[in-house]
């Protein structure tokens, strides 16, 4: 299979969010690229083990289902670092999304609450906003850790990390809160509104 490569950020300095935290954010990133690109060169290797090895193919099976984790590991991370390159930018008055937000919630500050609502949820995970395009409309995902939750067919607008490693360098557990209002301070809304223009095409 083709290797995955590890993608570069332009990321300014942000407010409430500090370049130390993002650096070490990434370093965690680039692992998740380096384990995703490891799993698929041990599976071949552990697959010719098979005959001589009768535990081998267990090994394949926990090797594989690792995979999801590495890779929406991966993933995850690249919606999140994207959003926040290019500096804030504001959502036009105009955008489809806020129109389709409007359409659906009634409100976008009715939206954004309910949104940074779900990211407070205890646990360490992902809040997400997807778009299903069977009923097309907007939904939201609570994702455990990376993987557990991903709605099949959904996909993604905007993400925020909510494991502790997304804010730790700033602000204790206790204070998350700080870190999720830093995050839609920084947020790049014409990205967000680029996703959501791809997910209804």
């Amino acid at each position: 299979m083709q290797k995955f490569k590890e993608k570069k950020f332009e990321i300014k300095e942000l407010k409430g969010i500090s370049v130390k935290n993002i650096e070490e954010h990434l370093k965690l990133y680039a692992g998740y690229v380096k384990n995703t690109n490891l799993i698929l060169e041990k599976i071949p290797e552990y697959e010719g083990y098979a005959k001589e090895d009768i535990f081998a193919p267990y090994v394949v099976s926990e090797i594989q289902r690792r995979f999801s984790f590495e890779f929406n590991g991966m993933r995850n991370h690249e919606y999140y670092f994207k959003s926040l390159e290019g500096g804030a930018k504001k959502l036009s008055d105009n955008s489809k999304l806020r129109k389709k937000i409007k359409e659906q919630l009634g409100s976008f500050d009715i939206w954004l609450s309910t949104f940074k609502n779900l990211a407070m949820i205890r646990g360490i995970g992902w809040a997400v906003l997807g778009w299903d395009k069977k009923t097309e409309q907007l939904v939201h995902i609570w994702i455990d850790e990376q993987h557990l939750g991903q709605l099949n067919g959904v996909e993604w607008i905007l993400g925020i990390d909510m494991w502790e490693h997304a804010y730790i360098y700033d602000y204790p557990t206790s204070e998350k809160k700080k870190y999720v209002e830093a995050f839609f301070e920084n947020l790049n809304w014409e990205v967000i509104e680029k996703n959501f223009a791809e997910a209804i095409s």
